[in-house]
């Protein structure tokens, strides 16, 4: 399993940044996927999430802001952040929203991307 986030950084307040994410063909193909992010003492969240077929889901506190978008030839899944807060700062994390395909493929999570917003 292959899961590979990457683009965070360090961006003050109202920037953007643009989060990539590779991932195996057995995890990708077919599956929704999805982005993640935990915060410091907080439990990993479900921040947006796209099908296969290209409808996307956002949590109410980043819709208008965020952007998930796939390329399914590439296997790859993105996430671009517009207007970011403080309280976005967090590792993100890219990952099917498909608990039963998480489960049969070891749970495995990948190290995630650091996101830091300075106020």
């Amino acid at each position: 399993v292959q899961l590979q986030a990457s683009g965070g950084g360090l961006v003050q307040a109202g920037g953007s940044l643009r989060l990539s994410c590779a991932a195996s063909g057995n995890i990708f193909k077919g599956n929704a996927m999805g982005w993640y992010r935990q915060a410091p003492g907080k439990q990993r969240e479900l921040v947006a999430s796209i099908t296969s077929g290209g409808s996307s889901y956002y949590t109410d506190s980043v819709k208008g802001r965020f952007t998930i978008s796939r390329d399914n030839a590439k296997n790859t899944v993105s996430l671009e952040m517009k207007s970011l807060k403080p309280e976005d700062t967090a590792v993100y994390f890219c990952n099917t929203p498909h608990t039963y395909v998480r489960q049969s493929l070891g749970d495995y999570w990948g190290q995630g991307t650091l996101v830091t917003v300075s106020s």
